[in-house]
């Protein structure tokens, strides 16, 4: 196994909280979204395009995601498992393992069933990356990936960009992860709204 993934998912296990904005992109569509997590698990998303205002926030103590469909201020919440259909991706992500812990997981299990490598150092957007590709063996895949392309900020080693490959080659899912801020003090209202 590379050494950078392992440091990078030993540094996020060091963190006890991040925020970001994330744009994802998949096919034709992108997806833009606030993103915050606090250990053990709390995960808040609001969503800008498309649906602008829907909050997600889940709980990792009552295994519970509340959803505000019309946003905070408009009307109620609903209380659903994290693998209801309303609150799963069009790819079937779920909430409660949607952190950059759970990407890791994610990356290390495929590159035990394959490779792990450094594909390029150097700058990007003014800051200094190092960029790492897993690739599964002939067939293997984890969560319906087959290959991984990680970009990692060098100083913090946490994600800039995530892009997934199906088998065939295929794009499946660009993420990229901007104003990221790492231990920043996320209050307990955040998460319950």
């Amino acid at each position: 196994m590379d050494e950078v993934l392992i440091e990078a998912r030993k540094r996020f296990l060091a963190l006890r909280t991040y925020r970001a904005d994330l744009r994802v992109q998949a096919g034709d569509g992108v997806q833009l979204l606030h993103y915050a997590y606090r250990r053990p698990g709390w995960v808040r998303m609001e969503l800008v395009q498309p649906h602008h205002g829907v909050v997600l926030v889940f709980d990792p103590l009552e295994r519970r995601v509340r959803l505000w469909p019309f946003g905070l201020a408009h009307g109620p919440s609903l209380s659903l498992s994290p693998d209801h259909r309303l609150v799963r991706g069009p790819r079937g992500h779920r909430i409660d393992r949607s952190d950059v812990g759970a990407l890791f997981d994610n990356l290390i299990a495929l590159g035990a069933r394959g490779s792990v490598g450094t594909v390029e150092e150097g700058g990007e957007d003014a800051q200094a990356s190092r960029v790492l590709e897993v690739i599964g063996d002939a067939g293997a895949a984890v969560a319906g990936v087959h290959r991984y392309r990680l970009r990692l900020a060098t100083d913090s080693l946490f994600p800039q960009r995530v892009q997934s490959f199906a088998t065939s080659g295929r794009p499946i899912e660009t993420v990229d992860f901007e104003a990221v801020e790492l231990d920043v003090e996320l209050p307990d209202h955040l998460f319950r709204a």
